[in-house]
């Protein structure tokens, strides 16, 4: 196991960077990690409940997307809204950071704005003339490698069909391939976790243990935790889901002082940080379900916690060799 973040790279050919989704969400080929023999298989996700038992349930990140995402009018500077902080302020990201420091202003369908404060990790205060709904007539925030600006077909697609609490700026993807009619098949239960912007931060510490994660706001409810409690083996849907499990298991195992087998999760809300990397134990997730992630990205080194960093990048490279599609909106794996 590696804590170094160099260890976490790999080479990807552009073209396997998939730029748009599939016309069917359904249609994503699967690639499928047997842990215990180490071995790999090609699988279309249709095939998901072929791996599934009776008394396993799948747990899903029920979070929705804000369309956070606007332009100034003269289109200069390009900003994502984070939260509101109360009438007409704002917490935001902006591009570039120069056109905007403080006291600089600049107006959004005609209202006029200004900088009240820049905080440490570069995020801008903004007060607003009056109060308007800025999510209104906002875009999805496509991540930056999709290169291109969203349209209507993202407004749907970007966005899981169970998404529910707004609150994301961004989507948890492996989601994105599960249709009602796969789900109504299928024990499930939702959780929630906003997906905030240090999900678009890269790790510049070579040592791993020296990264911080940003906080994200979660909540599993009191009829989630008892379902995930009588579970035979928990599947989680996407890393983010993860990290809800895992949040809950280790804070009830403190809670409880006591072994976490003898110690079931409750429901709770509140913020998360927890950053999960190699050796990492996991204490709740048997299978996970996820997309392909970007090199040297946090997502990747959850996943390589749970697989093991030299099986999963040896299945990268397969996958390449493959032509599976990356990222967002690309194919996905199943982890067993």
């Amino acid at each position: 196991m590696s804590s170094k973040l160099s260890d976490y790279d790999y080479p990807l050919p552009e073209a396997l960077i998939a730029k748009r989704p599939l016309p069917r969400r359904d249609a994503s080929r699967m690639m499928v990690l047997h842990r215990d023999s180490q071995t790999i298989e090609h699988r279309q996700f249709r095939d998901l409940k072929t791996f599934l038992r009776p008394g396993d349930l799948l747990v899903l990140n029920n979070t929705r997307v804000l369309a956070a995402r606007r332009f100034s009018d003269d289109h200069g500077i390009e900003f994502l809204f984070l939260q509101k902080l109360g009438p007409a302020r704002w917490k935001c990201l902006v591009k570039p950071g120069r056109k905007m420091r403080l006291s600089a202003t600049a107006k959004i369908d005609n209202v006029p704005m200004h900088v009240e404060e820049i905080l440490p990790g570069g995020e801008r205060i903004v007060a607003l003339a009056e109060d308007v709904d800025l999510y209104a007539h906002g875009s999805m925030p496509l991540p930056p490698y999709i290169g291109r600006e969203s349209d209507p077909a993202d407004d749907e697609r970007y966005q899981t069909v169970f998404a529910q609490t707004p609150g994301a700026l961004a989507a948890p993807t492996a989601g994105l391939h599960f249709t009602t009619e796969i789900l109504s098949e299928i024990p499930h239960v939702f959780v929630t976790l906003h997906v905030g912007p240090g999900t678009f931060r890269p790790v510049h510490s070579e040592n791993l243990a020296e990264h911080r994660m940003h906080a994200e706001s979660f909540s599993i409810s009191k009829e989630a935790a008892a379902e995930i409690d009588n579970a035979q083996r928990i599947v989680a849907v996407g890393t983010t889901t993860v990290r809800v499990l895992e949040t809950v298991a280790c804070e009830t195992r403190q809670l409880k002082a006591v072994k976490f087998s003898n110690a079931p999760i409750r429901a709770q809300s509140g913020p998360t940080d927890l950053f999960i990397y190699p050796p990492y134990r996991f204490q709740q997730v048997d299978l996970l379900f996820t997309n392909f992630h970007l090199p040297r990205s946090t997502l990747l080194m959850l996943v390589s916690a749970f697989a093991g960093r030299e099986f999963l990048l040896r299945a990268y490279q397969e996958a390449i060799r493959e032509r599976y599609r990356f990222y967002s909106y690309g194919d996905c794996m199943l982890i067993l």
